[in-house]
């Protein structure tokens, strides 16, 4: 769920910054000058601002100041320098901790929630209850419409909506999980949620299934109460992460993180870790699977706008595995899946069948072996053969290496014809 912010053009020609607009008040015909409408004090412009979030559709809202982020910068500094960020290179960038760099002369900072589908307790069966051994497992967030969209178009709506409160033209950045800024501080600090062990934002009422955005604003806006942490003494999530993720409480290292691995890992996965991943192909859930916060038996809110779509509740790991450059361009369409491209959701597929231990995997994955034009892709399928194990993956195996050009490829096909037996 990581990207760098793409520029844009700047809509009416003032110099904002990428992202930023000046939404004007509407005309006001009856009520005269925008000039001479009163003034709200920043409480009431904060209710009527949180009136308006809540009406477009918004679960959660709260706001804080425009300034930096001292204990959360020094803490994002020290995971930096310990490695965890892996190859997301542009964590490091300058800034992410100051949310005023993003606007200057933003005053505030509007954050918002919404709630997605929490999913099923079992997963990995058809809706009739009919066993799908060659399935695959997708985030709960992306087996929707792509939330990016759907988050930036309310709150520049919102963003209409704060000109209009104020009674003066507002500049306003919206921003998502594109923007350079570290959004579960301000989720914090404006009382969204409290950060969990597993670094999760955990909104009370809604656990952590929510998606967040801000707007910042150059209004004075009274802020909101931060919640305090409520983890307690609670470990779930840290010993339920397959991977050992959790370096302590409250610090992932990314390089182990199944969301990371399937996501933003654009080579090969550590072999150590693969067998762990089970069949996720797209992000993970296990620490929020497990958390009290999420097993609340009450019917949360649901966004309608974030609900799943069959096609990614139960992905086929084989048409995943041979996905064409057409198939894929209809798969991740609209969809956060997007994020990841065709040669990575094939190396998922690959780990995921290897995982699944079925002998009916073989075949796809002996075709994979020999037609795949990708050596990473053919590396990962190698390890899934020698996951699988048998005669039959053998013989695969023994065959290819004899006419494997790639020496990565090759040193994968030996490595799993060394492997143990199953």
């Amino acid at each position: 769920m990581y990207s760098v912010s793409s520029p844009s053009a700047d809509p009416v020609g003032m110099g904002l910054p990428a992202g930023a607009a000046r939404h004007e008040p509407p005309d006001r015909d009856l009520a005269g000058p925008a000039s001479e409408a009163p003034a709200l004090d920043p409480k009431r412009l904060a209710d009527a601002i949180r009136d308006a979030a809540l009406a477009l559709g918004f679960a959660r809202v709260g706001f804080c100041p425009v300034e930096p982020f001292g204990d959360a910068g020094s803490a994002l500094e020290r995971w930096l320098a310990a490695g965890h960020h892996g190859d997301m290179a542009f964590m490091a960038g300058d800034g992410r901790a100051d949310p005023g760099a993003l606007l200057p002369g933003a005053s505030s900072l509007v954050v918002v929630a919404l709630p997605y589908a929490r999913g099923h307790a079992e997963e990995g069966h058809g809706r009739a209850g009919r066993a799908l051994p060659l399935v695959g497992r997708v985030a709960r967030y992306a087996r929707g419409a792509d939330y990016h969209g759907v988050m930036k178009e309310r709150l520049r709506l919102l963003a209409d909506r704060c000109a209009e409160l104020s009674g003066r033209p507002v500049h306003a950045r919206p921003c998502v999980d594109t923007a350079p800024l570290l959004e579960r501080e301000a989720a914090r600090r404006a009382g969204i949620g409290f950060s969990a062990k597993n670094t999760m934002s955990i909104a009370p009422g809604l656990g952590s299934y929510v998606l967040l955005g801000e707007l910042l604003v150059d209004l004075e806006l009274r802020p909101s109460e931060p919640i305090a942490a409520g983890c307690g003494s609670c470990r779930a999530c840290l010993d339920a992460c397959p991977t050992r993720a959790f370096v302590v409480a409250y610090t992932l290292d990314a390089r182990r993180c199944i969301s990371y691995l399937t996501i933003e890992l654009k080579g090969a996965m550590p072999r150590e870790l693969r067998a762990a991943i089970g069949t996720w192909v797209f992000g993970c859930d296990v620490c929020q699977e497990v958390c009290p916060f999420n097993r609340s038996s009450r019917p949360r809110p649901l966004d309608a706008g974030l609900a799943e779509k069959p096609a990614l509740d139960q992905i086929e790991l084989v048409a995943l595995l041979e996905l064409t450059s057409s198939g894929y361009r209809r798969l991740v369409r609209k969809r956060a899946i997007g994020r990841v491209n065709r040669v990575q959701l094939q190396r998922n597929a690959a780990v995921a069948l290897g995982n699944t231990r079925s002998p009916s995997a073989i075949e796809p994955l002996t075709r994979a072996l020999a037609q795949n034009v990708s050596a990473l892709v053919r590396g990962h399928v190698a390890w899934a053969l020698g996951r699988i194990g048998g005669a039959a993956a053998r013989r695969t195996l023994t065959d290819a290496l004899a006419l494997e050009a790639d020496a990565t490829v090759r040193e994968e096909i030996a490595l799993a014809l060394d492997a143990p037996a199953p």
